[in-house]
């Protein structure tokens, strides 16, 4: 329960000190460089380049990638259909869909299936969410943050994107069979230990719960993808194996279901991405996510 009364604590301590006015304007923006420059790569790299994978984990991985394709094509045929801006579709991709598995669905996995949950979600987050958002969530940042897209400048953007490179050293290094030393591990370790509260703040510091005038028929399309179309997709492709993956295909479920990735909030704000609308994505989707996910857990088990 730890990651989630902290996820909680760090949104409103956001959102708090935004609203008393006890931080510069710009400051979610700072934390947002600090978060892409430093944390998100030395994170990556931490995670990546001793990541070992087998036959036990390919459906977790396929899960967030399954569910990002799939909301990649229904936001962008539902922004052509409402006549949507770009950068609001783009951010509604990145957060409609990335679920925030390390945050919010490692204490329900291990609650839910013990080890074998923790370890199935440590593989969902590092194979699906968090590389998703390094690949391509930073192509459909530069496509749709761009005002005339091309392909060069998108390539161009993501080889300036440092969690980007850091994902490049770090299939790279497993290429080679690399081990972190020691010293190396613990100076990862150490600079990738703030990204969660630093990233968490950055959304709360951005985060109105107040639903402005026009805006509700946006986040009711992208939570409504989210929270309980994502599922029913994730559901479809998977039920014929519940039989032989029981638990995995249930975990399968629970991720699906889980609110947006806060590091999809940050992205969207680098790349200018409708900023407001995508902190609150994460900062109401994450809440309406848990009464989900506790039905959902409970008819599982």
């Amino acid at each position: 329960m730890t990651n989630l009364v902290l996820l909680l604590v760090c949104l409103g301590a956001g959102a708090a000190l935004r609203r008393w006015q006890l931080v510069p304007p710009g400051a979610a923006g700072v934390l947002n460089q600090l978060i892409i420059v430093l944390l998100l790569p030395a994170l990556t790299f931490l995670h990546l380049a001793e990541a070992r994978f087998d036959q036990r984990f390919v459906l977790p991985v396929l899960m967030p990638w399954l569910i990002f394709g799939a909301g990649w094509v229904f936001f962008a045929a539902a922004g052509r259909r409402m006549g949507l801006e770009r950068g609001t579709v783009g951010a509604l991709i990145l957060t409609g869909g990335i679920s925030s598995i390390s945050f919010v669905g490692f204490p329900i996995f291990e609650m839910l299936y013990g080890k074998l949950g923790l370890e199935l979600g440590l593989v969902m987050s590092l194979a699906g969410s968090i590389l998703i958002s390094v690949t391509l969530g930073v192509v459909v940042a530069s496509w749709y943050g761009a005002a005339a897209p091309s392909w060069r400048g998108v390539g161009a953007r993501v080889l300036r994107f440092p969690p980007f490179l850091a994902f490049v050293a770090a299939l790279a290094a497993h290429a080679v069979g690399y081990r972190h030393p020691a010293l190396v591990r613990g100076v990862l370790e150490k600079l990738s230990a703030p990204f969660p509260v630093v990233a968490l703040l950055s959304v709360g510091l951005q985060l109105q719960f107040a639903v402005p005038h026009g805006r509700g028929r946006l986040l009711a399309l992208g939570l409504g993808y989210k929270l309980l179309l994502a599922p029913v997709v994730v559901a479809a492709v998977y039920v014929g194996l519940a039989r032989q993956h029981g638990p995995t295909v249930s975990l399968c479920l629970l991720g699906a279901t889980i609110g947006p990735m806060n590091t999809a909030a940050v992205i969207a704000d680098r790349y200018g991405l409708d900023p407001p609308l995508a902190a609150q994505m994460v900062g109401l989707g994450i809440p309406l996510s848990l009464p989900l996910l506790a039905l959902l857990g409970w008819w599982l088990q």
